[in-house]
């Protein structure tokens, strides 16, 4: 679809070691939902550390002057909140985990927030 947000095909999930806590694990997976109710998202958590440390893809559609893009980072995992680190194109996102299958998604950009509801469609 154009102007939907597209991971890379050679995005993979790794799942979590036996030793990562649960709260930790529900995490990993890939996402997807819609910021503000029209912008396209897709959060792939590849790797969730024991410690709560995770490695992430994140893909976007059409978000206000941006074009439909992809930037990968790192983020930790707090009490039920992944934080990520800034991303390449400038993005703060945390996702709170309110029930197991939910994030709820804020992504800052350019003094912009976005909001939105994410639901996991694969693991």
């Amino acid at each position: 679809m154009p102007n939907s947000a597209e991971l890379d095909q050679t995005v993979a999930v790794v799942p979590p070691a036996k030793g990562v806590p649960a709260r930790y694990a529900a995490f990993s997976g890939i996402w997807a939902g819609q910021l503000n109710g029209m912008y396209d998202g897709k959060l792939a958590v590849l790797t969730v550390s024991s410690a709560g440390q995770v490695t992430v893809s994140y893909a976007w559609g059409d978000l206000a002057d941006n074009k439909p893009g992809v930037a990968d980072g790192s983020g930790r995992i707090v009490g039920s909140t992944l934080k990520l680190g800034r991303l390449p194109n400038g993005a703060d996102i945390t996702a709170t985990m309110p029930s197991p299958g939910t994030l709820n998604v804020t992504y800052v950009l350019a003094g912009q927030t976005y909001t939105g509801s994410f639901v996991r469609v694969s693991h």
